[in-house]
Order: C-alpha cells, then structure tokens, then sequence
C-alpha cells in the first residue's frame, strides 16, 4: 500500500473528501487524523533503510501525541485503509493486532493479549464502540458492531451486533455497515 493512498484513505473517513485545504483542518483540528498521519509516517519510514534519522524523528512526535492524547497504536500494527478514530483518550492497542479496512474505533478500547502469538484479527468495516476490551486471539468478522463497554472473548461471526459481558450476539445485521460510513474504497 502507498503511503499517500493511506493517508488519503484516513482523510477521506474524516471529510469525505480529500484535499489539501482538508488535509491542513484534519491535521491541525482533528487529533485523531493527526495521530493516523505520524503513524502511518512512521510505519513507512521504519521500512526503509535510507530514512532512520528521519524514522527516530516520526517516532518521537508519534511517541508523544501517544501521551498527549491516551492513543497507544504500535507503528507495527497492521492497519488497511480508512482508520477512523472516533475519539481520541485511553486507546491501547496489541502491536501484532491486524485491522483490515474502514474501522471505526473509539475512546477507551483496549485490544490485547499477554502471549506475543496471539492476538485480534479485525476485518473490514468494524465498528468498534467506547470501552470496550478484545482480549486475546479473537477474529471480529466483516461489517461487525461491537457494543459500548462490551468485554469480547469470543469470535465475532460477520454482520454481528455484539455487547455486554462477556459479549453476546444481540442482532444479526444486513449487509451494509450502520455506524461505519464513508467507507474508502481502493483504487
């Protein structure tokens, strides 16, 4: 994936456009995009060889919007296109979590596990709600919702609605995601 076609992709969940006049509101207004952007900097800059003293820079601003703003996502997280984060404060992320495309994630979500060799697999178009905790090696499906303050030990079958503790399958869903809207397509 292109760095420039990310970051398009991530602009694109905020605005529903992409454009420069966009990409400087979403940078400097929106604290969400803003920490998408350095890591999606950093991440890029960390494959290649040429670029460490200009990695070690990304990742300290990356380091600190950490702190400033309750965000902890690895720059080695695996994350697809349109990464939307909701509202910035108390998100902690396994650093080998795989995300797929257009997710939407809020405050105070904690995705984990303590085995290195076990962890979430999210799929395309999850919505994933304040508060809520994923623990260990769990594989949310396709088009899934998953309910504010809900504790997830289970798979989570595609086109679920999940919520409580532990989560429990509350409604099946149609084809087409509620919460997660402007959904970036690849070109």
């Amino acid at each position: 994936m292109k760095l420039r076609e990310l970051i398009a992709s991530d602009l694109f969940r905020y605005t529903g456009k992409v454009s420069f006049k966009k990409f400087l509101y979403c940078f400097f207004v929106i604290e969400g995009f803003q920490y998408m952007f350095f890591l999606r900097i950093t991440k890029y800059l960390s494959e290649k060889k040429f670029a460490f003293i200009f990695f070690l820079f990304t990742r300290l601003i990356l380091r600190h919007l950490s702190h400033k703003y309750g965000i902890h996502i690895p720059y080695k997280t695996k994350i697809g296109y349109g990464f939307y984060i909701g509202h910035f404060g108390g998100i902690i992320v396994n650093p080998n979590t795989v995300f797929g495309n257009n997710i939407n994630i809020s405050q105070g979500v904690t995705i984990g596990s303590n085995n290195p060799k076990k962890f979430a697999i999210i799929e395309d178009m999850v919505y994933i709600a304040p508060g809520v905790k994923i623990i260990g090696d769990k594989k949310i499906g396709t088009c899934s919702e998953i309910g504010a303050n809900a504790v997830v030990t289970k798979d989570v079958e595609p086109y679920t609605c999940v919520a409580g503790v532990p989560a429990k399958v509350i409604k099946k869903l149609g084809p087409k995601p509620r919460f997660v809207t402007r959904i970036y397509i690849p070109k």
